[in-house]
């Protein structure tokens, strides 16, 4: 159990870097990118979006490309993983 321990933490490093570092350089805050998108989306659907919707359509995205592509890609999953910390991350945010 030690050992799958230290890939859960291991997992849990790359994934802060990549929240908190790799994703503002490429994308800006993730709160006002996903406010932003929840507003261009919600426009297009004429329906109103929030932020944390967009984690959650961000990662039925991750599902669809996994059934159209590669099964085996790690990054899908990790990718899935930073969806679901950002969000979790916006709601407890918002209920404080």
């Amino acid at each position: 159990m030690a050992e799958f321990g230290a890939y859960i933490r291991g997992i849990c490093t790359r994934l802060e870097k990549i929240l908190i570092e790799d994703r503002n350089k490429a994308h800006g805050d993730a709160e006002e990118n996903f406010q932003l998108i929840a507003d261009y989306w919600g426009y297009y659907l004429d329906k109103p979006l929030k932020k944390e919707d967009i984690c959650i359509m961000m990662a039925l995205l991750k599902i669809a490309r996994i059934n159209g592509g590669d099964k085996n890609n790690p990054d899908h999953l990790l990718d899935m993983a930073g969806y679901s910390i950002l969000g979790l991350a916006m709601k407890e945010k918002q209920n404080n």
